[in-house]
């Protein structure tokens, strides 16, 4: 009997992975259970003690050492005390040892469902301190059930949970496949732990690159960045702390065979892995890989960037549906504003243009130079004299005009006093229209008689009324 007490005990530590001094401990509370509700009266102080090398139960009971008992369940004599222990004194416990003879058969039937309950936190317990410390590494699992809120996972010993927010969109996931998963969290509830599991978190990348490459692992290549869309593309960022080693080469490895793992774990996810640099422009050069870029302009006042690349080259940094900018900002933390070669020289040739508008409004118009008067002995003076040259110059004119005298070829002939002046020759010019008509022909002066008789006939014919059907032509004959 004891002996197969002993293997049913090892047995069931081995099946559910605790301690053999645990489940003892399990045991002995789940019989002190069991021993209160048949076998002693309420209020009585007791406990049981498995020996764990032959399997004996023993069952004591606590009591008070007093003068008079009054309560029996809880205090005795002196005198009885001092026949179990010579050495007890007043106000001491003493345990008396009260197994029932039937200990076997009371724990087998009715402590069952204690000693499971007890088994059962015991190892909810040593979960929650096991999973505890993988949080945030990953474990591998097979699906068991799914459900529209959630997957369930077997972690072997336990069950996790994979939320609807935690899956890749992506992604079909069938009962009996094996994945694996980033451990998210684990809370405590009154059913035991629960597990939070992660198939789109982007520590899962981490974590695989750190199983896959072994530099990363030993820290001669360090991850500095991760951006990812889950199920669609990611970005890593590496460096390598060692001269000579490659850090993009080394985590792609030969013909890509180290990425193609991850990528085949991920269900065929594109990785773009590039260089960190220290000089954010560079850096922000290389996230947009794999796009090449002309130039690349910082204002850390608002962390903002603004990259030129070629026209050919801008839709393929943009990325389909803004995919390709969108996991560079978040990879570099900068704000990028991306622009085609000839939307730059565009706005720079506009934005010259209003300078020089805004040049042109605010420089004041040069004076008109002032005349300069010589004086008598050559030197020269600011003062101005515009009204005297006017009448000077209409005076010439006039003077010219009653001088000239009208020669063949035009010639004019300007004469001063006697002596004769220099010849000019004036050469036509047609300024108004009557120059090219021919002159108009006066008319020829009528006699007075002439005139006298059409002035009679006028007014004889404004003093007669005329018919509406008389002609003025045969009026006036």
């Amino acid at each position: 009997m004891k002996t197969e007490f002993m293997i049913a005990l090892t047995q069931l530590a081995a099946e559910k992975h605790l301690p053999k001094e645990v489940v003892l401990a399990a045991i002995e509370s789940a019989l002190v259970s069991a021993y209160k509700k048949d076998a002693f009266t309420a209020g009585q102080d007791i406990t049981a003690k498995i020996n764990p090398n032959t399997g004996e139960v023993k069952v004591f009971v606590k009591k008070t050492v007093v003068e008079t008992p009054t309560d029996p369940a809880r205090e005795i004599s002196l005198a009885e005390a001092r026949k179990i222990n010579k050495s007890a004194q007043l106000g001491e416990v003493i345990s008396i040892e009260c197994t029932p003879p039937n200990a076997g058969r009371i724990a087998a039937q009715t402590a069952r469902q204690v000693i499971l309950q007890r088994l059962h936190e015991a190892e909810h317990r040593a979960i929650y301190e096991e999973f505890t410390g993988k949080e945030g590494d990953i474990v591998t699992g097979t699906v068991i059930r799914i459900t529209p809120e959630q997957i369930y996972v077997d972690l072997g010993r336990t069950e996790a949970v994979l939320p609807a927010s935690e899956q890749v969109p992506n992604e079909r996931y069938r009962i009996g496949r094996r994945l694996k998963f980033y451990v998210l969290e684990v809370v405590k509830t009154t059913r035991g732990p629960q597990i939070v599991l992660s198939r789109s978190h982007r520590n899962l990348l981490r974590r695989l690159l750190e199983l896959e490459i072994p530099e990363i692992a030993s820290g001669v290549i360090e991850i500095k960045a991760i951006a990812r869309e889950a199920g669609y593309r990611s970005k890593v960022a590496v460096t390598a702390h060692q001269p000579g080693v490659d850090p993009v080469g080394s985590c792609v490895g030969l013909r890509g065979i180290r990425i193609q793992s991850i990528v085949n774990e991920l269900n065929g996810e594109k990785i773009d892995v590039i260089e960190w640099s220290q000089d954010p422009a560079t850096f922000i050069a290389h996230a947009l890989s794999p796009a090449q870029v002309v130039d690349v302009q910082l204002n850390e006042a608002e962390n903002t960037a603004v990259v030129t690349v070629p026209d050919r080259q801008l839709s393929l940094a943009i990325g389909r549906e803004g995919q390709n900018a969108r996991l560079a900002a978040r990879l570099t933390g900068w704000r990028i504003d991306i622009k085609s070669a000839s939307a730059v020289e565009a706005e720079k040739a506009a934005a010259a243009a209003v300078a020089a508008e805004a040049r042109a409004k605010v420089q004041p118009e040069a004076p008109a130079p002032e005349p300069v008067a010589v004086a008598a002995e050559g030197a020269p003076t600011t003062e101005a004299k515009e009204e005297p040259l006017a009448v000077e110059e209409t005076v010439e004119e006039e003077a010219v005009e009653e001088a000239v005298v009208p020669a063949t070829d035009y010639e004019l002939v300007l004469t001063s006093g006697t002596a004769p002046a220099a010849k000019a020759v004036e050469i036509p010019q047609i300024r108004f229209a009557e120059d090219i008509l021919p002159a108009r022909q006066e008319k020829v002066k009528k006699s007075k008689k002439e005139s006298e008789t059409a002035k009679g006939k006028e007014k004889i014919r404004k003093a007669r009324p005329r018919p509406a059907y008389i002609d003025e032509d045969e009026f006036e004959e």
